[in-house]
């Protein structure tokens, strides 16, 4: 298993360690111009604050997704999951990195990376763990490491031990200690799949997706993700129960004057004419398959379309 050890912003670290019950965080780039390509989703990106602060790791998440999005759409995902009490102190922060001066106000269209994580994890500063002793502080951003051998394997099986020791696996909302348990003395890493934020949501839906999945319309300022079994109701943040919608359609699939079959076909209900005597753009896409992701993983959850259409879709 992969891993990264990243350079990590002290302000960031500090504001986010004092959130309770974190289910996702934005470890953002000052700039979009340089992707994260070689971790899966499931793998750990480790935080390493800088020399000032003993080169030690502080915590860790579970790679998302990365995507390049500007800072002004960044702060209405992520709100405080930025690392930041608001988004004056987020520009303030990524100002300088970015070579801006950051008494200027905030450029919302400025773009930056954005490096999803979720479940993140913070320490006491009693239980940092020494950065990796092979360390060149010439790194701007961070670098690579297997989980497997020399300090990849030192530090993560430092950082299961630490998980362990604050019992965060029995508060988190996925179980880190099915790590631990695949790891047989802290040796060999497994990825797993934890549930993802809302944000983090979001954005995998995009991506799995692309375009509105009954109308294939590509223009991302008009399309959402929709949860197939609502969150409210008991349903998860996973790709598999959701669908990328054009705005008017996922209201009206929440409504349950549309719905998705078990077997991926768009079906309207006679309820929209009924009580709106209107709908006919909608009537003409009734009956039509619905495009899927290639990802069979990412393909919509036939028992949550059952639900959906057994308890939302109006008969």
């Amino acid at each position: 298993m992969n891993a990264y050890i990243a350079n990590t912003d002290y302000d960031w670290y500090k504001y986010l360690s004092s959130k309770k019950d974190l289910d996702e965080a934005n470890f953002w780039r000052p700039t979009g111009n340089a992707p994260l390509a070689t971790l899966s989703q499931g793998e750990p990106l480790f935080f390493k604050l800088k020399k000032d602060y003993g080169n030690r790791i502080v915590g860790f998440g579970l790679f998302v997704l990365y995507k390049r999005i500007k800072f002004g759409e960044a702060w209405e995902v992520f709100g405080n999951k930025n690392g930041a009490e608001s988004l004056e102190a987020m520009w303030h922060q990524i100002a300088p990195y970015a070579q801006i001066n950051h008494h200027s106000p905030p450029d919302l269209n400025h773009e930056i990376g954005c490096i999803l994580l979720t479940s993140p994890i913070f320490f006491p500063e009693e239980m940092w763990i020494q950065g990796p002793n092979d360390w060149s502080f010439n790194l701007p951003s961070g670098k690579y490491y297997d989980t497997t051998i020399g300090e990849g394997k030192r530090i993560f099986a430092e950082c299961m031990e630490r998980v362990h020791l604050l019992h965060i696996g029995e508060q988190a909302n996925y179980n880190i200690n099915k790590v631990a348990e695949q790891i047989p003395r802290y040796g060999l890493g497994q990825v797993i799949y934890p549930r993802l934020g809302q944000g983090s949501f979001r954005f995998a839906v995009e991506q799995a997706y692309q375009q509105c999945a009954v109308t294939k319309e590509h223009s991302i300022p008009a399309l959402e993700a929709a949860h197939i079994k609502p969150y409210s109701l008991g349903g998860f943040h996973e790709v598999n129960n959701g669908l990328l919608l054009r705005a008017d359609i996922h209201k009206l699939f929440d409504k349950g004057y549309v719905t998705i079959t078990p077997d991926y076909y768009f079906k309207v209900s006679e309820h929209l004419k009924s009580e709106y005597h209107n709908g006919k753009i909608y009537y003409e896409m009734n009956e039509r398959k619905i495009w899927l992701p290639d990802n069979p993983l990412n393909k919509p959850n036939q028992e949550n379309l059952e639900y959906h259409q057994n308890h939302i879709f109006l008969r």
